[in-house]
């Protein structure tokens, strides 16, 4: 059973995320608010949370201001941005900032369930459509600093195949049904590929190769 908070100041999106997470998730704990203030009240006194999902336009929010003081307040709580933004660089920005997922509220309920079960299995979840759009060139700080050709020639193809769908979105379970391959090996090909971009976690290496041509580098 899972405890979650949902914070949202529209409370028919709240009843929808309600019902989509009991039909998802049986047996689950639910505690809503509609502004930030009283997220990170609840936040504090449920420190067993397993999961917030959070409007990025509620009350007391000011664009991801409300998620930096969230994940201040509360670091070892995941928390997902749900949001109607479909911007690329308010994505990126909000993993850069701590989120483990972004949801856009136009997601169906069978991609909405699939989200959160990929971010509660542990994984961060990126809406893949959004993050393969190339409307804008992201700005990067020195950690999401772009690939080198060096690093990318180090990685084995297996590697680079990978690496091109974590850049889209995809939770290891997704790559290990798009490549034939055992998850198993997706979890080892993913610490290999880590180790050799020298990147500490997951996100960095997603921010780091959203704007490789990986097709370039797979003609080899």
């Amino acid at each position: 059973m899972h405890k979650i908070l949902i914070a949202d100041d529209h409370p028919l999106f709240r009843e929808a995320i309600c019902n989509v997470i009991a039909a998802g998730f049986p047996g689950s704990e639910l505690l809503e608010t509609s502004d930030l203030d009283s997220a990170l009240t609840i936040a504090r006194e449920h420190d067993d949370l397993d999961l917030i999902l959070l409007d990025l336009n509620m009350p007391g929010m000011n664009g991801l201001n409300g998620l930096i003081s969230l994940r201040n307040e509360s670091p070892s709580i995941p928390v997902v941005i749900v949001s109607a933004e479909e911007d690329k660089q308010v994505v990126l920005q909000a993993i850069t900032y701590g989120a483990v997922g972004f949801i856009t509220k136009s997601s169906p309920r069978a991609q909405m369930t699939e989200a959160i079960v990929q971010i509660l299995a542990g994984d961060v979840y990126l809406p893949s459509d959004i993050i393969r759009s190339n409307r804008i060139i992201t700005r990067r700080t020195p950690d999401e600093a772009p690939l080198s050709p060096e690093l990318l020639y180090a990685l084995t193809r297996k590697q680079l195949l990978v690496l091109e769908r974590m850049a889209k979105g995809e939770s290891n379970k997704q790559i290990a049904y798009h490549l034939d391959i055992a998850e198993t090996t997706v979890k080892a090909h993913v610490s290999a590929i880590l180790r050799k971009l020298s990147v500490s976690n997951r996100v960095q290496a997603i921010l780091s190769a959203v704007d490789v041509d990986f097709s370039a580098y797979l003609r080899r």
